[in-house]
């Protein structure tokens, strides 16, 4: 999905909202383990009642990866179901030297078919460059992340810059906004307008809207661009929202609630 196609499905949907697909099959309610793919099959279900909701689904690939050969059949399965119109973003964080790259690449370019992939930076250019070679795909690079222990290294100061707007600063020179986005924790809105400063016109990925106590509100204001350049991720909120019975009823209302909101915010921006 190129660059265009994805501003024209958010302002289609008047939505900027990725539905995280972390399904645990702990978690599913208990009548879907009757089916030979129970975790498949309660994905399908989600996606028929959100597609219209999203413009992206993002798939943690450890979900699947923890569950064996039948995980990743799963995840095949699931990520050939998501319709054309969402992007397909395999949240598999890889980061390794270029030989490794390049599998990891065709497994979930060409393989797999996602459209995107998260990805660390930290071992260089020689370790993102495979995944560039590919036409209209995506990679995502782990820039400042929503949880506890991204202090530890992300938010270290190297004179006056932190170390996430080091990693940002060098990841510009290697692709485009057309094919390079960058993962930005909700739970980080006080530096979210630094970013902005460094990539105004990249895509950011926002984990952390929800369960992990990060705003909507908030990081809308700040965050987006005059072609959007947000896609917020929402996982257990939706997932989960409801209990055995009403899980799905709960998930598309859940799913219908955040996308009205996004609309609200893209009027109030007058991006629609």
């Amino acid at each position: 999905m190129t660059r265009k196609q994805l501003i024209a499905q958010i302002l289609n949907k008047r939505s900027f909202l990725c539905i995280g697909l972390d399904t645990d099959i702990t978690k599913i309610p208990q009548d879907f383990l009757k089916y030979d793919d129970p975790v498949y099959e309660f994905n399908k279900l989600i996606i028929d009642a959100t597609k219209d909701f999203c413009v992206a689904y993002k798939l943690n690939t450890a979900f699947y990866e923890a569950l064996g050969d039948k995980g990743w059949n799963s995840m095949y399965k699931t990520a050939c179901y998501i319709p054309r119109n969402c992007l397909k973003i395999a949240d598999a964080k890889r980061g390794d030297i270029g030989n490794t790259s390049e599998m990891y690449a065709r497994a979930f370019f060409k393989t797999m078919m996602f459209d995107a992939i998260t990805i660390s930076p930290y071992m260089g250019y020689d370790s993102v460059a495979p995944y560039l070679q590919y036409p209209d795909k995506w990679i995502i690079l782990l820039a400042l992340t929503s949880n506890e222990g991204s202090k530890d290294f992300q938010l270290l100061k190297w004179g006056r810059k932190y170390f996430f707007e080091i990693v940002i600063s060098k990841a510009l020179e290697w692709g485009t906004p057309d094919n390079v986005m960058f993962v930005v924790g909700a739970t980080h809105p006080d530096k979210l307008s630094r970013i902005r400063a460094l990539a105004p016109d990249h895509f950011l990925l926002m984990p952390g809207v929800g369960a992990q106590g990060g705003d909507l509100d908030t990081i809308a204001e700040i965050g987006l661009n005059k072609e959007v350049g947000l896609l917020v991720s929402s996982s257990r909120d939706i997932l989960y929202a409801g209990s055995q019975k009403d899980f799905l009823i709960k998930a598309t209302k859940k799913a219908y609630q955040i996308q009205r909101d996004m609309e609200l915010t893209l009027k109030t921006q007058n991006l629609i």
